[in-house]
């Protein structure tokens, strides 16, 4: 697992740690902007971002996180565009069956909303309707939500009503109760009106939700549903 964090000259790096000696982390929940503009793993590992990489619109998503991390006490932070290295299908794979677990093992999740302004309009962002961000909101016990601005607007338990409001997620899933507890078709309906990019991801993004794993096979379209769909069959009946 590779953790983002400011090094003693002031610069964004990253380090790697195994399971064992993974230290308390804040975790980023976020909207991506076109690829052009987020900075990913190689452009700060082996070495600290250049100013055409800090020039990147989503760099300043970095920031923001590492920031706040800090002021909170935690020394490193997890961000998909740059803690995944994608030019290895092993850390990849690991990453995508890995990510529900490192939300929920996160100490806190800071939601970015970039299209909220203030503490207005907060049901009609984005973020409530892609299919990532629906673990990105059950799994952490801590959420808190900022707007475009950085401007704090609440926490999860504090928005518990608007966002039942917008997802129709029950308060009790919310608040950490066992996913098990909610019936299969409930929690398929959490994401049926949510977004991803690749056809695939709507089923890679419900693997930690059933709490199943299955091979990631970038290719294979929605196939990958019907085959999420047969492992939860499968966990239902005890195989």
């Amino acid at each position: 697992m590779w953790l983002l964090y400011r090094g003693s000259d002031g610069e964004l790096a990253l380090e790697k740690f195994h399971s064992k000696d993974v230290p308390k982390y804040a975790i980023l929940s976020h909207r991506w902007l076109p690829e052009d503009e987020e900075p990913q793993f190689h452009h700060l590992h082996p070495r600290p971002a250049t100013p055409e990489t800090k020039r990147k619109a989503g760099y300043a998503k970095l920031e923001f996180c590492v920031s706040e991390a800090t002021r909170d006490g935690f020394g490193y932070s997890w961000v998909d565009t740059v803690c995944i290295n994608k030019s290895s299908s092993s850390e990849l794979n690991e990453a995508i069956v890995s990510m529900f677990r490192w939300y929920g093992e996160s100490a806190k999740c800071y939601a970015y909303l970039n299209d909220v302004a203030g503490k207005s309009n907060l049901c009609s962002s984005k973020w409530f309707t892609r299919g990532w961000t629906l673990q990105e909101l059950i799994a952490p016990k801590e959420v808190e939500f900022f707007s475009s601005d950085r401007q704090f607007i609440g926490t999860k338990s504090s928005l518990e009503r608007e966002i039942k409001a917008v997802t129709g997620i029950p308060p009790e899933a919310l608040r950490g109760r066992r996913l098990s507890e909610f019936s299969v078709p409930d929690r398929i309906s959490w994401v049926k009106n949510r977004e991803t990019t690749r056809a695939e991801d709507q089923a890679y993004c419900m693997m930690g939700i059933f709490n199943v794993f299955m091979p990631i096979i970038y290719g294979e379209g929605n196939q990958a549903w019907n085959r999420l769909l047969e492992e939860v069959d499968k966990k239902g009946k005890g195989k």
